[in-house]
């Protein structure tokens, strides 16, 4: 959820902001994991200042310390509906068996890392819906406190504070914008409609590119007209959510072209292998000769590990000549091998997700190729290039 809200899927090939983990643990609910990403701390402050000098403004009797006592709480409270809100989606996406990542609050508001995209239109639309329904029920108890304790007390003004910011909240997610929760909602309507999984989301990243280029220009408009704080959040807002936009169809493209592609089809069988009681310093030169920059490290006449470029160069160059292969090999003990069935989509995934760059092809036991993730990204670079997505 963006600042106002959206919750999003787990990227395929680019990262998203913020990185997965990241930040400050909070704990766990329900299992998932929460965290505090540093940038929070930004709009903390700016909204807590805001609000004390809201309050300074509407009720001048009150003290300075309540004033920014009733500021720094009305913005927990806050960021606790944020939070609210993105459990409302993990919990959904938990009941139809999708992981969920972590929930991480930064400076745009919240962010559920779901781990995949829903398997049909239904549970899209109940996923994204759950948001602005979990926003509108506290905008509903904010404002039974509010309307019940009509008056000059603390817990009034910031029960009113905090139902018109979560009904705006509810209303802004419901916009029709991919990323936004109303942009997944018109996905899932979309594609229970046409069936068609990939027009669905190029239909809601247009409306949502569409959206995203009027906030910029009503935030310029507002700038040049003098709310120029104001112009500069929203139009900044609406570049961020013509990035997700435009970021959340790549992701959709890449999963469309990798469809039907098997580990088997682009490994490479060509197996280069070094030994384990080779230095570094003759791996290195081996790197030279062959070009070659993973190998497969054997011992005893079976494979033990791999070992790459990158893993030599970790090692300082005086200490190249006496530390042997074996000292900065992955240990296959370590390593999930693919199977030739395995889908390159899912090999893809797994290497980001393990932060490995190769990883070795077995079937019955025999290592029967390499995947390289340059070379998925390559076919797939072809494939875009080539116009494989309609």
């Amino acid at each position: 959820m963006f600042a106002p809200g959206n919750h999003r899927m787990a990227q395929s090939a680019q990262s998203a902001p913020p990185a997965h983990g990241s930040g400050i643990s909070l704990g766990r609910v329900f299992g998932i994991p929460i965290y505090l990403h540093p940038s929070w701390f930004v709009i903390f402050l700016l909204i807590t200042v805001s609000l004390r000098t809201q309050f300074t403004s509407s009720h001048p009797t009150w003290t300075p310390a309540q004033h920014w006592a009733l500021g720094i709480v009305t913005s927990l409270l806050f960021f606790g509906s944020v939070v609210f809100h993105e459990l409302s989606h993990s919990v959904v996406a938990l009941r139809y068996r999708i992981p969920v990542r972590s929930i991480t609050l930064f400076v745009f508001g919240g962010l559920s890392s779901i781990e995949r995209e829903p398997d049909r239109a239904a549970q899209e639309f109940n996923i994204a819906i759950a948001g602005p329904i979990s926003s509108l029920f506290l905008a509903g108890c904010f404002w039974l406190v509010a309307h019940y304790l009509n008056g000059d007390t603390m817990v009034a003004a910031a029960a009113k504070w905090l139902w018109e910011i979560n009904l705006t909240l509810a209303v802004f997610n419901l916009l029709p914008g991919f990323p936004l929760d109303g942009g997944r909602i018109l996905r899932g309507i979309v594609w229970g409609i046409t069936h068609d999984f990939t027009k669905s989301t190029r239909v809601a990243a247009n409306s949502g590119r569409v959206l995203a280029y009027l906030m910029i220009f009503v935030g310029i408009w507002q700038s040049l007209n003098g709310n120029w704080v104001g112009g500069l959040w929203t139009a900044f807002i609406g570049w961020f959510l013509l990035s997700a936009a435009q970021e959340s169809y790549a992701q959709v493209a890449i999963r469309h072209s990798l469809t039907g592609v098997r580990a088997e089809d682009i490994m490479t069988r060509d197996i280069p292998t070094v030994s384990r009681d080779m230095s570094i310093e003759e791996y290195v030169q081996e790197i030279f000769r062959t070009g070659h920059q993973y190998h497969v490290v054997t011992g005893a006449g079976a494979p033990v590990g791999m070992v790459t470029l990158q893993a030599a160069r970790s090692v300082p160059r005086s200490e190249w000549g006496n530390t042997s292969v074996q000292a900065i090999m992955l240990p296959f003990d370590r390593i999930q091998p693919a199977s030739p069935e395995e889908p390159a989509l899912g090999v893809l995934e797994r290497m980001q997700k393990e932060e490995v760059g190769q990883l070795p092809v077995v079937s019955d036991g025999h290592i029967v190729g390499i995947i390289a993730r340059e070379t998925i990204l390559r076919m797939l670079q072809t494939r875009l290039q080539l116009g494989h997505i309609a």
